[in-house]
This record gives structure tokens, sequence and C-alpha cells, in this order.
């Protein structure tokens, strides 16, 4: 099964180096077992890293036991779609890169939102109207 992207085409890679996506495959795919939703392909920025580790959230550490290195500003990452949300509400939301966010993030945060927010934009904007 192919999973689409917001913008109605096929999810696109979001990072593998550090190696992203709830299954740790790249991409910001989604299922039952994903209970956190990590569905938005975010740039990370100090901003926003800052942000996470303030609300519970500490992306920056290292966590060796899990493979997990430590994000930098740059790093793509699936983030949990409900705190991009909150870091977007508290005005530090991370850019995104729109091709590679999942669509079902559409329920939680609305294409224009993202939009705003997107570092992947198309030169044709008209491909975005829904």
């Amino acid at each position: 099964m192919n999973e689409r992207n917001v913008l109605g085409g096929e999810l696109e890679p979001c990072g593998t180096e550090p190696m992203t996506g709830f299954f740790r495959d790249g991409c910001c795919r989604t299922g039952p077992e994903d209970l956190g939703s990590h569905t938005i392909c975010a740039v990370a920025t100090a901003e926003f890293l800052d942000h996470q580790r303030g609300i519970g959230n500490d992306l920056s550490s290292p966590l060796p036991e899990y493979g997990f290195p430590g994000l930098a500003p740059g790093d793509r990452w699936c983030v949990t779609a409900l705190n991009w949300a909150r870091a977007y509400s508290d005005g530090v939301a991370a850019p995104v890169v729109l091709a590679s966010t999942h669509d079902s993030v559409l329920s939680l945060v609305p294409l224009t939102v993202l939009q705003q927010h997107a570092v992947d934009v198309p030169s044709d904007l008209s491909s975005l109207d829904p």
C-alpha cells in the first residue's frame, strides 16, 4: 500500500541521517502501533528543539540504548503531530517538508498551516489547492 503525503502524492522519505520514522525506515509512515502519530517531517531548529525539551520531549540528547544520536538544528525528523501543533501554537513551529509529511496529519493540522511552514513549496502553487 502506498501511503500519501499532505499534497496527495506518494509519501517521500524524510531523513536517514539520523534514521527517522516510527518504523525507523526514513519515512513518516504510521500505523496502529504508532500511538504518537509520528507523521510530520520537520527540519529541526534550535528554537523547536528547546521547546520540545521544555515540554518533556528531549530530542537533542542522545539515547544510545535506542540507537538515537540526538538531533541538531538542520536534522530532519518525523515528529508527532500533537507536539508539532503545540510548538506551532507556542510560535516555534519547525519547518515542514510537505512531500514527506503523512496525510493523516490533516485531521489535526490544516494544510494551510503546514504550507506556512513548508520548505519544499512547489513552483506551481495551483497544485496545492484542495
